[in-house]
């Protein structure tokens, strides 16, 4: 029993070296197929057209970069102001929205391939420009950080289109919130002006009906004989208009006629208004108010983007390494399949020697 183990493992290492001498015996096939696969390799790494990409990091602005929007707003003129957070939002949503991809898609991205390739299916040829194009999101360590990656054959176009498309949603962020900023400053500015309208219509009306009693105060006091307001001889002659504490006709017709005139020919009750002065300049703020763009910041760059030097992909001394070994164990296992084959023809020739 033991005598057979031991034969039984000098088969097993008989059978390794012969396998060992069998594979040497092969080592210009396996070199030659090392050979093949390693220059199909270093072919493919350096005739293949290299890829670079340029990244851009963003993050939120500071309050001086969104103060121009907060101008004229705050708790004096019931207007909310708009915090870095709201602002950031916007541009985000308008950095990852649909709408802005396609429009970079049709208008940049579709005229810089050769006719050829605008040929093509434009579905196809949207999901590779996904492909090229990828925003990401904030991660756990950078919770407001976003970034945006462009891959192009052109270093240069890389490093531009990234700084375009991030050009674009600031743009569409900004466009948005200024509009949304004078909408707001226009309503504001029409129920001001409806305010001061309906404060001068009252204040018409309230003179035309003191015209009225006073032209009937007058028609009493010249039905009497007064002209003048009575004098008590133990006061000074009152000949205010108030009519709080005796009757109008009492002032005299000379008073009461002269009144009515001067209400008559009044052409503005403005200066007789309370507030409406300054409803008139909130109402002027308001319709004059301007926003410029120029002074506005929806987001801040982190960091510079540098036109790439060295491409992402391919990544040749990778490619040549792999290239090596996958020409090794190709080539190796084609020699141990020759091997196997060769030997089984070998025992099947020793069989039929034997039986002959």
């Amino acid at each position: 029993m033991r005598n057979d183990r031991i034969d039984a493992r000098d088969a097993e290492e008989i059978d390794l070296v012969e396998l060992a001498q069998g594979l040497w015996a092969q080592k210009w096939l396996i070199l030659v197929i090392t050979l093949i696969v390693t220059a199909s390799a270093a072919a493919y790494a350096f005739l293949s057209k290299p890829i670079y990409e340029a990244k851009l990091f963003i993050i939120p602005p500071t309050q001086n970069g969104i103060a121009e929007l907060n101008y004229g707003r705050g708790k004096s003129t019931e207007l909310e102001t708009y915090s870095i957070k709201h602002v950031y939002d916007v541009f985000a949503r308008n950095l990852q929205g649909e709408s802005l991809r396609q429009n970079f898609f049709n208008e940049i991205y579709l005229p810089s391939l050769d006719e050829s390739r605008r040929k093509g299916a434009l579905d196809r040829l949207y999901e590779q420009f996904s492909r090229e194009l990828v925003i990401k999101g904030p991660g756990k360590d950078t919770p407001d950080r976003f970034s945006v990656t462009v891959q192009s054959g052109d270093p240069i176009k890389a490093a531009e289109w990234v700084k375009a498309y991030v050009a674009r949603a600031s743009e569409a962020a900004e466009s948005e919130l200024i509009k949304n900023v004078t909408t707001e400053a226009s309503v504001r500015a029409r129920n001001l002006e409806q305010r001061i309208i309906s404060l001068r219509e009252t204040a018409q009306r309230i003179r035309e009906d003191r015209i009225q009693q006073l032209r009937e105060a007058l028609k009493i006091a010249e039905a009497i004989g007064l002209t003048s307001p009575t004098v008590n001889s133990s006061a000074a002659v009152d000949i205010t208009v108030d009519t709080g504490n005796k009757m109008d006709y009492q002032r005299g017709s000379k008073a009461l006629a002269a009144e009515v005139s001067t209400l008559e020919a009044r052409a503005s009750d403005d200066a007789f208004i309370s507030d409406l002065r300054t409803l008139q300049m909130r109402y002027n703020f308001y319709r004059k108010l301007n926003i410029d763009s120029e002074r506005i910041a929806v987001y801040r760059q982190d960091g510079s983007v540098e036109v790439p030097g060295s491409p992402i992909k391919p990544r040749k001394s990778l490619i040549l390494v792999l290239g090596v070994l996958a020409g090794l164990l190709s080539g190796g296992f084609i020699a141990l399949i020759r091997y196997v084959f060769k030997r089984n023809q070998e025992e099947q020739r020793s069989r039929q020697v034997s039986r002959g």
